[in-house]
C-alpha cells in the first residue's frame, strides 16, 4: 500500500511506460490542474496536497492490467478533471483514449490539458454517454461515474469478448459484483494501492445471460 507522495512517485517510475518524456507531461498535468481548480472545482483542494497518490497513481495503477503494445481505443467514461483519461494518454500516448464528459467546463478543461501535454491521440468526446456512436474499443475505464449495473447498461455495447474493463470503485467494489444480475462477466476485484479501504473490478464481459453476441 502507498501512503506518501515519496512512495508514489517511486512507484510511478517503476511503470515500463514512464520515461522523462512521460514524467514532464504528467507534471505539466499536476501543474495545469493547481491552476484550473481556482476557478473552478476539478477536485478537493485538500486532495491537492496528495495529488501524486491520489490522482496521478490512482489512475495509473490501472495500466499494469493492460497489455504493453496494444494498439486498441481505451475509452473512458465520465472523465471529469482528467482521471484517469489524461494520465493513461499521458503514459501511453501512442494508444487512442477517449474520454467521455458531458460538462461544458470540463470538456474545455480536458482539451487544453490535452493540447498542453501534447496528447495528439487523446480525444475528447463532449457529449453524454447515451449519445456517443457505438464503436469496439480495447479497454473501458470509468472512475465514480455510475453504480455497477447502471455502467453496464449505458456501455456494454463499446465491449467486446476481450475487453478489458477497469473500474475503480471504493468501498463498494466487491458489493457491487456480487449484486450484480443477469451479466455473464469474468470479473473481480483487485486491491486499490492507495486507498487500503477501495477496490478496482477487473475483468471482461461476455453479454447478458441468455443472450450471445
Amino acid at each position: 500500500m502507498l501512503e506518501t507522495e515519496s512512495q508514489a512517485r517511486d512507484w510511478l517510475t517503476s511503470l515500463p511506460e514512464v520515461d522523462d518524456a512521460a514524467m514532464a507531461r504528467l507534471e505539466t498535468l499536476v501543474d495545469l490542474l493547481a491552476e484550473e481548480n481556482q476557478r473552478q472545482n476539478l477536485v478537493s483542494a485538500a486532495s491537492l496536497e496528495a495529488v501524486w497518490l491520489r490522482h496521478i497513481v490512482d489512475s495509473a495503477q490501472l495500466l499494469p492490467h493492460v497489455p504493453r503494445g496494444t494498439d486498441k481505443s481505451w475509452l473512458d467514461l465520465g472523465t471529469g478533471a482528467g482521471f484517469p483519461g489524461l494520465v493513461i494518454a499521458a503514459l501511453r500516448p501512442e494508444c487512442e483514449v477517449l474520454m467521455v464528459e458531458s460538462r461544458a467546463r470540463r470538456i474545455e478543461w480536458l482539451d487544453r490539458a490535452r493540447i498542453a501535454m501534447g496528447l495528439d491521440r487523446a480525444r475528447v468526446l463532449g457529449q453524454r454517454l447515451e449519445l456517443v456512436e457505438t464503436r469496439e474499443v480495447g479497454v473501458i475505464s470509468a472512475r465514480a461515474f455510475a453504480p455497477l449495473a447502471r455502467l453496464l447498461e449505458l456501455s456494454a455495447r463499446f465491449s467486446t469478448g476481450d475487453t478489458t474493463w477497469l473500474l475503480p470503485k471504493g468501498r463498494s467494489a466487491q458489493q457491487e459484483l456480487e449484486d450484480l444480475r443477469n451479466w455473464r462477466h469474468v470479473f473481480h476485484v483487485e486491491q486499490s494501492l492507495t486507498d487500503p479501504q477501495a477496490g478496482i473490478i477487473v475483468g471482461t464481459l461476455a453479454g447478458r445471460k441468455g443472450k450471445t453476441r
